[in-house]
């Protein structure tokens, strides 16, 4: 399957999920983030995430849910990138983008059996987590990767390129 096919809509993956648990016992692992820049971070999470469950679902922000998150400057990124990209990872099963400002919704709609954050956030902080607890299922908490963050990647280009734009880190390749 092609990244741009695992690319789906909510009510899709949805259908996918249940059709999937009533042939046997699945395990359906959610996360979600603005996954802007990926990073050796992100890779390392979503293959911890992965090896919770059978099947591995990760809601993407929208590009304007992100905007009103982290404000008009991001995402760098654009949602049909992001989402590519994280579909054309190994452990990702599918991509949903979604435009409220939390995945509440979204988690409704999927039912995960597992929802997983990073371990920066608290676990009474993680939205959904009690609805996922209450129909039987658990949260896990992945340690973060050092250092690697896309705020961090972010600022390294601009300390390397400095104040001269692309043409301080310029290698004369194409780009």
């Amino acid at each position: 399957m092609r990244a741009r096919e695992k690319v789906r809509d909510g009510e899709e993956v949805a259908g996918i999920c249940r059709r999937l648990r009533d042939e046997g016992s699945l395990c359906v692992v959610f996360t979600n983030g603005c996954f802007d820049l990926l990073h050796v971070g992100h890779l390392r999470y979503l293959e911890e995430a992965r090896k919770l469950g059978d099947l591995l679902v990760v809601g993407i922000n929208s590009d304007a849910s992100i905007r009103m998150i982290k404000g008009p400057q991001r995402p760098i990124q654009g949602e049909d990138e992001r989402s590519e990209l994280l579909a054309g990872l190994h452990c990702v099963d599918y991509v949903v983008i979604f435009d409220s400002l939390d995945p509440l919704p979204l988690i409704e709609l999927i039912q995960p059996d597992v929802l997983v954050k990073g371990a920066d956030w608290p676990e009474d902080m993680i939205v959904g987590a009690e609805l996922v607890r209450r129909n039987g299922g658990r949260v896990a908490r992945i340690p973060l990767v050092p250092s690697q963050s896309t705020t961090a990647l972010i600022r390294r280009v601009i300390e390397r390129c400095g104040g001269n734009g692309l043409h301080g880190c310029d290698t004369g390749a194409p780009e």
